[in-house]
């Protein structure tokens, strides 16, 4: 049986910039890679109909997807900047538990709690409340998106991943956002430094580090 990886991002780059090297590491090793996005990020191009700027990222995650060699990306349509209120109001808890159970991943990679993005952190809280509840039984490791180092929890168990021939698909899966020109450039520095000072701790020149949180 094949083993299966679960990236779950607030937004389509998200698992991109958090642990695309790892990503694309694990599906070049023959792993099925599956990614669970929340929302379209309608609210990027407010000048521009929902279902055009929606189709637009759609298409931008598919053509990441397949560069990094995953096996598809499952939208649950959460609205930019309301997921707490679409998450008491809607099913999609019980939409993420229905795709987990059907994926029965081996890791899941999802955001974690020092990020200040209000839509990240409230993933993570709801990824948590899985745990909890017995849904999420495989390991979760998170990634932080905006936070440069981790400033709470740092004694949790890490996992490091050695990125270093894997990164620069990494760099071009998230250059593919081009809808995205803002974020892309407010943290494409950030990916680089990031992922260059992980490879000089431990020794690679490329690394993503996570936390496990379960």
């Amino acid at each position: 049986m094949v083993e299966t990886i679960l990236a779950i991002g607030a937004h389509n780059d998200d698992h991109l910039i958090g642990a695309g090297g790892a990503l694309t590491k694990y599906a070049r090793e023959g792993k099925r890679v599956k990614t669970v996005i929340f929302s379209f990020g309608e609210k990027s191009h407010p000048h521009l109909k929902k279902e055009v700027i929606t189709n637009r990222r759609v298409q931008e995650s598919l053509r990441a997807d397949k560069l990094m060699g995953g096996s598809g990306v499952s939208y649950l349509g959460v609205r930019e900047g309301h997921f707490e209120e679409d998450f008491k109001s809607g099913n999609v808890a019980e939409k993420l538990a229905l795709i987990i159970m059907k994926e029965n991943p081996s890791k899941i990679f999802t955001h974690g709690l020092d990020d200040f993005h209000p839509d990240h952190r409230a993933v993570y809280r709801l990824i948590m409340a899985l745990v909890d509840k017995n849904v999420i039984k495989c390991p979760v490791y998170s990634f932080d998106i905006w936070s440069l180092v981790k400033i709470r929890n740092r004694n949790l168990p890490r996992l490091v991943v050695d990125i270093s021939d894997t990164f620069n698909i990494k760099v071009k899966s998230f250059l593919l956002h081009e809808s995205q020109k803002l974020a892309i450039w407010s943290l494409l520095w950030k990916l680089i430094l990031k992922d260059w000072f992980s490879g000089v701790i431990h020794g690679y020149r490329y690394a993503e580090v996570f936390y496990r949180l379960k």
